[in-house]
C-alpha cells in the first residue's frame, strides 16, 4: 500500500505548514499512486480548507517520515 505526503500551509499564514500522510488504496505500484495523486488532492482539499498544497510526493505506506 502506499500513501501520499504532503505539505500544506494555511492560505491565511503561508508560514504555517504542516506535513500530511493520506493513505491510498492501490494495489499497483508507485506510478499508480502518481495518477491517483491528482483525485486525492481535490477530496483531501475539501476536507481540509483553508489550506493549500505546496509540495507532495508517493511512498510506502509504511513510512514514518513525512
Amino acid at each position: 500500500m502506499f500513501a501520499l505526503f504532503l505539505s500544506a500551509c494555511l492560505a491565511k499564514d503561508p508560514g504555517a505548514c504542516r506535513d500530511f500522510k493520506v493513505p491510498i488504496d492501490t494495489e499497483g505500484g508507485p506510478l499508480s499512486c502518481m495518477f491517483q495523486a491528482p483525485q486525492m488532492f481535490g477530496r483531501w482539499s475539501a476536507e481540509h480548507p483553508g489550506w493549500t498544497i505546496s509540495k507532495w510526493r508517493c511512498g510506502a505506506a509504511t513510512e514514518d517520515k513525512i
